[in-house]
This record gives C-alpha cells, sequence and structure tokens, in this order.
C-alpha cells in the first residue's frame, strides 16, 4: 500500500512540475512579447506626441508621409538615444524618400525619447535583480513570479491606455521590475524542480526559447495589429493573455510553501558566489556573447544604409534569422551540450559567435548576411542552455563547503546565482548599444565588430583553463571528505559528469 502510495506522490509531484515549467515558459515569453510589441507602434505614438508642439510637420509623419512601415523593426531593443536611423540618413535607394534634412532636427527629441524607452526596462531590471535575488531567501520563488506577472500585466494595461510619455515610461519600468522577478525566481524554481541535471539542462533550454519566441511574435504583433485596428489592441490581447497565466499560477502555485531546500536562512552568500571565479566566468561568458548581438542591433541598420542599399523588407527582417537560430539553439542544444560537456560546447559557441562577428562586416550583400545572422543568434542560444543550467550546478557544490554545512542545514544560493546571470544579460543590453554606438562612430562598424568577435574568440580558451583549475580543486576537496568521513558522503557526482 505505501508503495502504492509513494507511486502516486512521485507521479502527482512530477506532473506538477511540468505544469509549473509550463507556467514560468508563457510567463517568459509574455514578457519578451510585450519587450518588443511596443517598438513598432512608438515612433507613430511619439510623432503625435510631439506634433502638438511642433509646427509645420505633418501629424504620424513616420508611418503615414513617408511611408516607413518598415522602421519599427529596426527600431530594436535599445537603439542610441539620439542617433537612430531617422536622423542620420536622408535617402534610401527604393524610390522612397527616407525623410528630408529639413525635418531632421523635428526628431531629436523623438529619437532621444525612443531610445530612453527602450533601454529603461533593461536599466531598472539591472537594479532589481540583485535585490529580487535577496529576497528569494524569506519569500521564496512563487510570490515573485506571480508579482512579476502582475506587474507586466499593468504595464501592458497602462501601453493601452497611457496617452502621455510619462504615463509609457513608468510602464516601461514597471516592466524592468516584472521581468526581473519573472527571470531570476522563474529560472530559480525550475532549477530546484529538476535536480536532475540531464533533465535540468533540456527543461531549462526550452524555456529559454520563449525569449526567442516572444521576439518572433511581438514584432509582427505589435505591426499588424496597429496598422488594422489601433494603437491598444496589441496590448489589450496581451492583457487578456496575462491575465490567463495569473489564473494558472494561482491555481496551481503554493504561494505559502517554502522551498523544499533551506536557501541562505540568514543573508544571500553573495561573497561565495562573487569569490567563485568560475560563476563568474560563466556570467562573464553570457555577458561577452549577448553584447555582440546588442551591439549589433541599433548598429547595423544603419551600415546597411550606407554600404548595401537594402529595401525595406530586407532592412526590416535583418534580425530574423537571429531569433530563429536562438530558438533553435535553446530548444535543442540543452541535452547535447549536458551530454558532449557544457563547457566545450560553450566555447566552440563562443568560437562560432565571433567568426560570425567577423564574417557580418565582410558580407556585399543582404543574402550574404543570413549565414553569419543564423549562427549568431543560434550560438548566444547554446551557450545559454549549456551555463545557465551549469550555474545552478556550481551553486550547489556550496553543499560541498564546511561554513554551509556547519550547522547541518543545506544552503543552495539559487536566487542569488540567477540574479547574477541577469544582471550579466542586463548589462549587455543597456551599456552595449551605448558604449556601441561611440565605438562604431569612433573606429566604425567593421573595427567594433571584429574587435567583439575576437574578445568572444579568445575567451573560450581561458574558460576551459579556469575550469580546469577549479575542477582540479573540487576533486581534491572531495577526496578530503571521502577520506574524513565515508558514510557521509554528498551526491556531487552529477556536477561533474554536467560539466565533463
Amino acid at each position: 500500500m505505501n508503495t502504492v502510495h509513494d507511486e502516486f506522490t512521485q507521479r502527482r509531484h512530477t506532473q506538477n512540475r511540468y505544469i509549473i515549467s509550463v507556467i514560468v515558459y508563457l510567463a517568459l515569453l509574455a514578457d519578451n512579447i510585450l519587450l518588443t510589441v511596443i517598438v513598432p507602434i512608438l515612433p507613430d505614438f511619439l510623432a503625435e506626441i510631439n506634433n502638438k508642439t511642433e509646427v509645420g510637420v505633418p501629424q504620424s509623419v513616420v508611418y503615414k508621409n513617408y511611408d516607413l512601415h518598415y522602421v519599427p523593426n529596426i527600431l530594436t531593443k535599445h537603439p542610441i538615444p539620439g542617433k537612430s536611423l531617422i536622423n542620420s540618413t536622408s535617402k534610401i535607394n527604393d524610390d522612397k524618400t527616407f525623410l528630408t534634412v529639413t525635418h531632421s532636427r523635428s526628431f531629436d527629441k523623438e529619437n532621444f525619447s525612443i531610445g530612453l524607452l527602450l533601454a529603461m526596462k533593461a536599466f531598472v531590471q539591472l537594479i532589481c535583480n540583485p535585490i529580487i535575488g535577496g529576497l528569494t531567501t524569506t519569500i521564496g520563488f512563487y510570490f515573485p513570479i506571480c508579482f512579476g506577472t502582475c506587474c507586466i500585466f499593468i504595464s501592458s494595461f497602462v501601453f493601452a491606455t497611457g496617452q502621455t510619455y510619462t504615463t509609457i515610461l513608468l510602464a516601461r519600468m514597471l516592466q524592468g521590475v516584472g521581468s526581473s522577478c519573472i527571470s531570476v525566481c522563474g529560472m530559480s524554481l525550475v532549477a530546484q524542480l529538476y535536480p536532475e541535471e540531464d533533465k535540468r539542462s533540456k527543461i531549462m533550454g526550452v524555456i529559454l526559447g520563449s525569449v526567442a519566441l516572444g521576439v518572433l511574435i511581438g514584432y509582427p504583433l505589435g505591426g499588424i495589429a496597429y496598422d488594422f485596428v489601433g494603437k491598444s489592441a496589441p496590448f489589450v490581447m496581451l492583457c487578456v493573455f496575462i491575465a490567463f497565466i495569473i489564473a494558472l499560477q494561482i491555481l496551481h502555485m503554493e504561494f505559502n510553501k517554502t522551498p523544499d531546500i533551506v536557501i541562505e536562512a540568514e543573508k544571500p552568500k553573495w561573497k561565495f558566489l562573487l569569490k567563485n571565479q568560475l560563476v563568474m566566468a560563466l556570467a562573464l561568458g553570457i555577458l561577452l556573447s549577448t553584447s555582440a548581438m546588442a551591439i549589433l542591433e541599433p548598429c547595423l541598420p544603419l551600415w546597411l544604409l550606407q554600404n548595401l542599399n537594402p529595401k525595406k523588407w530586407q532592412l526590416g527582417t535583418v534580425f530574423i534569422p537571429d531569433s530563429i537560430g536562438y530558438f533553435i539553439g535553446t530548444n535543442f542544444f540543452g541535452m547535447i551540450a549536458y551530454n558532449f560537456g557544457q563547457i566545450k560546447i560553450s566555447c566552440i559557441a563562443l568560437a562560432t559567435v565571433g567568426i560570425s562577428c567577423l564574417a557580418i562586416p565582410i558580407a556585399d550583400s543582404v543574402y550574404k548576411l543570413l549565414l553569419p545572422h543564423f549562427c549568431l543568434g543560434m550560438s548566444i542560444g547554446i551557450i545559454d542552455a549549456a551555463l545557465v543550467p551549469l550555474l545552478a550546478s556550481l551553486v550547489e557544490l556550496k553543499i560541498n563547503d564546511d561554513e554551509s554545512t556547519a550547522s547541518g542545514e543545506i544552503y543552495i544560493s539559487y536566487g542569488s546565482v540567477y540574479a547574477i546571470q541577469q544582471t550579466s544579460v542586463s548589462l549587455a543590453y543597456s551599456l552595449g548599444p551605448l558604449i556601441g554606438g561611440e565605438l562604431a562612430e569612433t573606429i566604425g562598424f567593421p573595427w567594433l565588430m571584429r574587435i567583439v568577435g575576437l574578445l568572444n574568440i579568445a575567451y573560450g580558451p581561458s574558460l576551459i583553463i579556469l575550469y580546469r583549475t577549479y575542477h582540479q580543486v573540487c576533486l581534491v576537496k572531495e577526496n578530503q571528505l571521502i577520506l574524513s568521513n565515508s558514510d557521509e558522503v554528498p551526491n556531487y557526482k552529477r556536477l561533474y559528469n554536467s560539466i565533463d
């Protein structure tokens, strides 16, 4: 009878963690749809706001007077304030006037406003990540995920109803808070629910794929719904979708339940994580690879216009191969990285990121950008699918630390380590475009991409050397524990297997 009960309990636990994983996936999907759905709407919306005080500039000039429906697709996550495409080019070779010089000054304020608005989410998230990581020590993961989902619901509602720049700026900031809660606590919760390394790598890779899927859905949804229905339409649709996610969370999440493993009962063990060279090395690897895309997004469209004379549809779809590649990399390479070695696969992917960056400036047509863009996105996805689960494994090694086990309790800093990982991503997308924009203007776009590519290529071997040194130290500690007390040997084999 007990065996049947145990099997039923195990089956229920397995089914419940699948449901929780789906909920985390949907929350991240909604967050990334909201991230990009606003981009096709912003230029026209801000033009209407600015035109209330401008004389002689036609209303909704960006879309209706100049037929620039492709502009939103190239104003990506974090364009450079004051240096966007609108006031940098006068004509495009498609028999369509892009923008006359006499109107460029009218858009200076609008370009800065767009850059500030789109970058604000990353800056807010950068601040909130360590705070959220620390709060998980007392409130767990369930409540922050639900709170973050409610934040993006309110943000979507404000976007749908807001009529001033201040209101949508506040909505963007609120989305940054919600995104931090969902990203940090969502990945931490999945790491806790899946202690099996193989399943954790597979599930985390699939969940990371929601980022690319959200981007692929967000751009067309925003543009089509805005053109045919109106500004509020895509955000109302998002509100309905997010409300459904909140209902699922209320039904299936146990908000009064503390984590199964005691998590830093006194305070976050930031000192341990910041001193852990391999944890910081993995975070730096994520930062370098993500920075390649963060720098490329705002700089590439202008370079294309100046050198390759692309058609409108080419300019608007140039980043689609990146998103498709990232989706494939995260969904299908998590288990491959686990089986063949997460560090080794990450180093190969870093080299591929570097080669792709080197190949982009030498392309002499838009079509020749397809392969390096696809490889770049897929390589970044592979790096995330390999290193994000490995971070959870590394922080579990803390159980081996005498300081952590002296009281007989187990401390695992899932929240803290994923706060560090999300901080790396936020740094890339907040500072990367700004620094990259200045360097592109100073040394040129081709040399900027060469430098970024060489940094990624050079970092792979460094990561291998650092891992080998760290791994030898870990093996020495494990052997000492085995010799000191053979009856109390922790289960660390899965950590070494996952890396090797």
